[in-house]
C-alpha cells in the first residue's frame, strides 16, 4: 500500500512539474507575441513606392497591396490545414494562430492531431532566437529544439511567410528586388545577418503561384545542416483589408526537385493587419 501511495504521489508530482513548465512556457510565448506587435509607420501604400522597380516586381506589389492601404507592421492569422512526417503518411489535422512581424519575428501556435495523438506547442523566432517546442496532451514533452542552426532555419521560415505580410517586403525595408524574367522575381535581404534570397513566381496579373528560398535545415539523409531549397505551391488567394495574400498553400523541402514532398498545408481563415 505504501508503495502504491508513493507511486501515485510521484506521478502527481511529475504532472504538477510538467504543468508548471508548460504554463511558464506559455507565458513566455505570449510575451514574445506581444513584443512583435510593433507600431505601424502611419504610411499608406502608393504606386510611387515601387515605381523604380522592374515591371514584374511592380506587378506583384500592385496585386498584393491595394494603393491607399495602410502599411501594416504585423499580421495576425488564423489557419487550418495539416502536417505529415513522411510522403506516404496520413495528414494530421492542424489548427493554428500566428503573428508575422516586419520587425523580424513570428510566433506560430498550433494544435496538431486528434484524440490520443494530439499535441500542441509553438514555433517562433524573435530577437535572434528560434525555438520549436511541442508537447503531447499539453503536458508530455515531445520536442524542444533550440540552437544556432534552429535560429537560422527559423529565419528562413519567417521570410517565406512574409508573403502573408507583403508590406514587409517593400524596398524601403531594405529589400533589393530584381526580375529574373517576366514571371520570376527575386528579393535579396538579410535578417540578423542571415542572407535571404526569396524567389517568387507570378502570373501576368501579379498573382503568386509559388515561392522558394535556400533554407538552412537538416532535411538530409545524414542529418547534416545545409542550405536546402524550401518552398511551395499556392492554390488560392484571398483579400483581407487591402492585402491579397496566399490563402491556401503547401510547403516542403527540396522544392523544385524530384525529392520534394509537402509536409505542411495551410488554409488562411482569417488575417488582420495592423
Amino acid at each position: 500500500m505504501k508503495t502504491l501511495s508513493a507511486i501515485v504521489a510521484g506521478a502527481i508530482a511529475t504532472l504538477l512539474i510538467l504543468l508548471l513548465i508548460r504554463l511558464r512556457y506559455d507565458r513566455s510565448v505570449k510575451q514574445i507575441w506581444r513584443s512583435l506587435k510593433t507600431k505601424p509607420s502611419g504610411l499608406v501604400f502608393t504606386k510611387d513606392m515601387v515605381a523604380d522597380l522592374d515591371e514584374p516586381v511592380q506587378r506583384y506589389f500592385l496585386h498584393a497591396i491595394a494603393p491607399g492601404t495602410p502599411l501594416a507592421a504585423y499580421v495576425e492569422l488564423e489557419m487550418s490545414g495539416g502536417i505529415r512526417q513522411k510522403p506516404d503518411a496520413d495528414w494530421l489535422p492542424m489548427q493554428a494562430s500566428q503573428i508575422v512581424s516586419e520587425s523580424g519575428g513570428f510566433v506560430w501556435q498550433a494544435n496538431v492531431g486528434k484524440s490520443l495523438m494530439q499535441f500542441s506547442g509553438a514555433d517562433y523566432y524573435a530577437q535572434n532566437h528560434g525555438r520549436v517546442k511541442f508537447s503531447l496532451w499539453d503536458l508530455i514533452p515531445l520536442v524542444d529544439a533550440q540552437s544556432k542552426d534552429i535560429d537560422r532555419s527559423s529565419i528562413g521560415r519567417l521570410c517565406v511567410e512574409y508573403v502573408w505580410l507583403p508590406s514587409a517586403l517593400l524596398p524601403h525595408n531594405g529589400v533589393a528586388w530584381q526580375a529574373i524574367d517576366q514571371n520570376k522575381i527575386q528579393a535579396n535581404f538579410k535578417i540578423d545577418n542571415e542572407p535571404i534570397t526569396l524567389n517568387l513566381t507570378i502570373d501576368r496579373d501579379g498573382r503568386l503561384l509559388n515561392l522558394s528560398l535556400p533554407r538552412w535545415a537538416d532535411a538530409t539523409e545524414d542529418k547534416t545542416w545545409q542550405y536546402i531549397p524550401f518552398g511551395g505551391e499556392i492554390q488560392a488567394e484571398q483579400t483581407f483589408g487591402g492585402y491579397t495574400i496566399p490563402s491556401k498553400m503547401d510547403a516542403g523541402y527540396w522544392f523544385g526537385t524530384d525529392e520534394y514532398w509537402a509536409f505542411f498545408e495551410s488554409t488562411i481563415e482569417r488575417a488582420k493587419f495592423y
